[in-house]
């Protein structure tokens, strides 16, 4: 386990290491370019990667919420005139299954932030 002191002085050789990098880079056309590519490249495949995962978040939640109607409409009992139905749902259950969308939803964004900040 890393002491706060171990995680200080990483945090100040990473600092070191980038200003270098980014000096060096800087300095030898050739090398900005490559940087530049596969910059570039690295951006196109997590691109790739997130756009997978979105989709698939999303097939997830449209399953999640679609379970959730169905089994709101078997617990459903008719009305008098048989037109309407009255749903009990647990307002727990609808609560944490809202959350964790929310947590999901939060978890692409800020993953997407840090990839336009990086470009």
């Amino acid at each position: 386990m890393s002491s706060p002191l171990d995680l200080l002085y990483q945090g100040f050789r990473v600092s070191v290491g980038a200003a270098a990098t980014l000096a060096e880079t800087l300095q030898d056309n050739q090398r900005r370019q490559q940087t530049l590519r596969d910059l570039q490249t690295q951006l196109g495949e997590q691109t790739r990667i997130w756009a997978e995962k979105g989709a698939a978040t999303e097939a997830e939640a449209r399953r999640a919420v679609e379970d959730w109607l169905q089994q709101a409409k078997q617990k459903a009992s008719p009305n008098a005139g048989g037109s309407n139905l009255t749903v009990s749902v647990s307002y727990d259950q609808a609560q944490r299954e809202l959350e964790d969308l929310i947590q999901q939803i939060t978890a692409l964004k800020a993953e997407l932030e840090q990839t336009r900040s990086q470009s």
